[in-house]
């Protein structure tokens, strides 16, 4: 089995991966290790763009309100002072660096989004500030000559050794060969896991892979009933969801019912621009009180040309589904997006356990709450990947002689089981874990979960049978933490608890081979 050292091994390339290597390579040796290709993240399909508190009249401080509201106290408030100032800088250096946001006239063009009080969202391409952002920072990391990235290479387990992170253990897709990499630190930013839902606006690639591979290590995880619905992906039978950006409504295109009505206007006084909990929960009683499987998102008042020019990339898109966006009513209904909630982490992006840090949508690092701010995710990756590198840099974990594992294969006989499988627990988690819950739907696939996770023997070796353990882990730690939370908050709401009890203003925190644990806010 090839071992390989270096001194940090990073577990994805998304934005906060590749932040992470960037700062990373000033202290040594860096791998990035990806089951799949380097510009294939969440990261890089993101449309709507990144928030900063640049404008004169904005600043961090109003940032932060936005932030702490949207979050519904459920925000740690030392992590989104971090968050806000910390993310300003980060932005600017960006800019700095030769990141190209969208101008007009030699100002940057700031876009509006829910929950915003300020246009503050920097944008790229118009609606491709994702791929622009993460190709950009993908060309600084290949100019760094300590980075070695690793291409269909899966992580398969954390090496440790008394509490302490020694490496971890990979498949190599290519050469159908295992890898072991040897470090003193390893940075999590595998991503989110919303593929795990039936109907998900993420690559195939976001499974849950980080937290799977933490919860296993004996890592804290945090807030995991909340995952966050878009409002507005694109509904076609048959098809995937496909996402059209909240900036969409930023720029003033209107939610509709069957009716024709705008619905929102008596919901909310941001209307379209409300919180993206209360959005997709709008839309999903609309759904239930029509019957149908959607509503309609209409730009049909706006300026066609300025309307096509902002969002070229989503009208390309929506054309090859058949839909003109400036002419047509779109059918569209949430889908699950964002992991608010993920791995435990402290202001360093450092886990309970040495040696070991996440960033970006695997973490949690305290700043989304219960409800992610729009906008906010890309600055999550740059400022906590920055601050991730420099903690494990700074690592001083003991020489322990490496411990080699049994060897993982792949035995294609077993991915109809997995599919099988994956297609079962998908749709479980759609009709009793989507935008509303109650106690016997959840305790049901609980029970499902939990049966299908004994069915399968934690040491097992085959690559499908170690996703399919880990699929039903990751959506049973996500109904045990539903079941707990007996109210509505965030995206986390519940038709038997319908109102927020402040006995639930905590993090609920996870843990292999313990009970739960409940931590206060920091307020």
């Amino acid at each position: 089995m090839q071992v390989l050292e270096f001194d940090t091994v990073i577990i994805g390339s998304g934005l906060a991966g590749l932040s992470a290597a960037y700062k990373a390579a000033n202290f040594g040796t860096v791998a990035i290790v990806t089951k799949s290709q380097l510009d294939t993240s969440n990261s890089y399909y993101a449309q709507g763009g990144i928030a900063a508190a640049i404008a004169q009249d904005d600043s961090p401080l109003q940032h932060l309100r936005d932030t702490m509201v949207s979050g519904r106290g459920i925000c740690d408030r030392d992590a989104v002072e971090i968050l806000v100032n910390e993310g300003k800088e980060r932005v600017l250096e960006l800019i700095d660096e030769g990141m190209a946001f969208d101008k007009e006239n030699d100002d940057f063009v700031l876009g509006l989004e829910g929950g915003h009080s300020k246009r503050r969202i920097l944008h790229a391409g118009g609606d491709a500030t994702g791929k622009e952002l993460t190709c950009f920072k993908l060309g600084l990391v290949k100019e760094k000559a300590h980075v070695q990235a690793f291409e269909y290479v899966a992580a398969i387990r954390l090496l440790q050794n008394d509490q302490y992170i020694q490496g971890v253990q990979t498949y190599d897709f290519k050469t159908k060969e295992n890898i072991i990499f040897k470090s003193k630190a390893v940075i999590l930013a595998t991503g989110g896991l919303s593929r795990i839902f039936e109907r998900s606006t993420n690559p195939h690639t976001a499974t849950g892979d980080g937290i799977a591979l933490a919860y296993a290590a004996g890592a804290q995880i945090a807030d995991l009933e909340f995952i966050q619905f878009h409002p507005s992906a694109l509904y076609v039978p048959g098809k995937d969801a496909y996402l059209i950006s909240e900036a969409v409504r930023g720029e003033g295109a209107w939610l509709l019912n069957h009716e024709g009505e705008r619905f929102m206007k008596d919901i909310h006084p941001l209307a379209e621009l409300a919180p993206r909990d209360v959005v997709a929960y709008s839309i999903f009683r609309q759904i239930q009180k029509s019957g149908k499987k959607h509503i309609f998102l209409s730009l049909k008042h706006l300026d066609k040309d300025k309307i096509r020019k902002r969002f070229s990339n989503i009208d390309k898109h929506l054309k090859e589904y058949g839909f003109d966006m400036t002419e047509d009513l779109l059918p569209i209904s949430p889908a699950a997006h964002y992991m608010v909630g993920g791995v435990h982490t402290n202001l360093d992006a450092e886990t309970n356990i040495s040696g070991l840090f996440a960033c970006g949508e695997v973490a949690s690092t305290g700043v989304m709450g219960a409800n992610r701010l729009a906008s906010n995710s890309l600055l999550e990756c740059l400022v906590f990947g920055k601050r991730a590198s420099e903690k494990a840099a700074r690592q001083n974990t003991p020489d322990f002689e490496l411990s080699i594992p049994e060897p993982v294969y792949v035995d294609s006989e077993n991915e109809q089981l997995f599919l099988q499988y994956q297609n079962e627990m998908a749709l479980m988690m759609a009709e009793n874990l989507g935008i509303v819950r109650n106690k016997p739907s959840l305790q049901k696939a609980l029970d499902r979960f939990t049966e299908i996770e004994a069915s399968f023997d934690p040491e097992v070796n085959e690559y499908n049978l170690i996703k399919i353990r880990n699929t039903a882990t990751i959506c049973k730690l996500i109904a045990q933490a539903a079941l707990i939370r007996e109210e509505s908050r965030g995206g986390h709401i519940r038709e038997d608890f319908q109102k927020e009890n402040p006995d639930f203003k905590v993090h609920i925190l996870q843990q292999k081979g313990k009970n739960y644990q409940l931590e206060t806010v920091r307020e």
